[in-house]
């Protein structure tokens, strides 16, 4: 079968890399790729924005499977073009993809199904969020309400913290469109945890649990990211919390979702805080998740290809099976460019070692240059994925490759799972 992934980060590599593993015949098409994903599929210069030359990639080249991997083409509508030129599409319509690009509608959405999320109101000026921070104290989060590529989320310790995230986005326009309108959310105290559901609608698989690492420095301090590396399995991810979370908010939101005419056929991505009341929605994201793909696919003992086809295709997941997961540990590093998050360097020459064989090294802001070498393209360059019997030893082997990957500037953290470590350490 011709599968084409939409899409060149890191997510898209792992998605290929699963692809493969689930049936090596597979012909594999990406727009754009990578040079990671260009050794498992032909890549094609398409952006994955440009939704007149991906529709007609697809349909040119008869394509039976379209999974469409980041938020951008799907809020731009792109499963909705395919889907009309007969192309079968894992990713959620327009519509629906607004669980994720409009945190108001999101926040609609909970309201309504009864959803356990945090407290918020939304703004379009600054002196009624500067109320609403004082109503709530500190700390406080203030949220871009539309996409903001990592950048639109900002914990407030302070009131004056909380002053100068609104007058960014409001008074500054520093977000642009994404930031024209904010949240001023409840901060909410516990841990966090990633949950994926597949899903045709109406029923749906839960994922393996895993962590995400947002921000840039060792310990949880300095800005923001897109994500700077994540583990699974999760300890406190337990099969009671899965099943409370899939009964109080996948399944209404779901439910919440096809009322409103927008019935969500995907990846549903939950964003969770495990809270001393239970799992609380902070986010919804309405795609597979990077980098916890990276770390959760090589864990996936079963096929992903067979849950996403039955998706696209409209078979439906009614009578399938819960995955199967392996009882290894995954630990996700992620490698990042000089100046990220905010200013990010490119077109540094990068060396990747030969990893070892229980470490897969997942391209993301790569290219290659005239000459044909491997340089950096983005912010979040690589990702380095190590899977070990132990938590410890994916954790030790993941920040060793990652130190052993080279170019100038680059930036890690070592202590991806710190918590998860900790927890173990408590235990012995």
């Amino acid at each position: 079968m011709k599968t084409l992934i939409v899409g060149g980060g890191g997510r898209e590599h792992a998605l290929a890399w699963k692809l493969k593993r689930d049936d090596p015949s597979i012909e594999l098409l990406a727009a754009p790729g990578n040079p990671g994903i260009a050794e498992l599929a032909r890549c094609v210069p398409a952006a994955a924005t440009d939704l007149a030359r991906v529709v007609d990639l697809a349909s040119t080249e008869r394509i039976g499977l379209a999974i469409i991997g980041p938020e951008a083409p799907l809020a731009a509508g792109l499963a909705d073009a395919l889907l009309a030129s007969g192309i079968p599409t894992f990713g959620p319509s327009a519509a629906a993809a607004r669980i994720e690009t409009s945190k108001r509608f999101a926040k609609e959405v909970m309201l309504d199904a009864g959803v356990p999320t945090a407290r918020a109101s939304h703004h379009s000026d600054v002196e009624s969020a500067r109320r609403a921070v004082a109503e709530l104290g500190a700390p406080v989060v203030i949220k871009a309400t539309g996409l903001a590529a990592g950048k639109g989320v900002v914990v407030c310790e302070t009131v004056d913290d909380a002053h100068g995230a609104i007058d960014r986005m409001l008074r500054d326009n520093a977000l642009g469109e994404a930031g024209r309108e904010i949240l001023v959310e409840e901060f909410m105290t516990g841990e966090e945890l990633s949950l994926f559901a597949i899903t045709d609608g109406e029923h749906f698989l839960t994922m393996l649990p895993a962590q995400d690492h947002k921000r840039l420095f060792a310990g949880d301090v300095g800005p923001n990211t897109g994500g700077m590396g994540a583990y699974a399995p999760v300890a406190i991810g337990t099969a009671d919390v899965v099943s409370d979370a899939a009964a109080r908010i996948i399944a209404p939101t779901l439910d919440a979702l096809r009322a409103r005419g927008a019935t969500f056929s995907g990846l549903l991505y939950a964003g969770l805080m495990i809270t001393d009341e239970g799992p609380k929605v902070v986010e919804f994201n309405c795609r597979f998740g990077d980098p916890e793909t990276q770390a959760i696919l090589p864990l996936l003992d079963g096929s992903l290809l067979d849950a996403v086809l039955a998706v696209a295709t409209g078979t439906g997941l009614r009578s399938a099976s819960p995955f199967a997961w392996s009882r290894s540990f995954a630990v996700t590093t992620v490698i990042a460019t000089a100046g990220y998050p905010d200013s990010p360097r490119t077109g540094d020459a990068i060396r990747v070692p030969p990893p070892p064989s229980n470490v897969i090294a997942f391209h993301a802001g790569t290219s290659r240059n005239s000459e044909g070498a491997l340089v950096t393209s983005g912010g979040r360059v690589l990702a380095a994925t190590a899977v070990a019997t132990t938590f410890a030893a994916a954790q030790r082997t993941s920040a060793e490759y990652a130190a052993a990957i080279e170019f100038p500037g680059k930036q890690f953290r070592a202590d991806i799972g710190w918590r998860e470590a900790a927890r173990r350490a408590r235990a012995t």
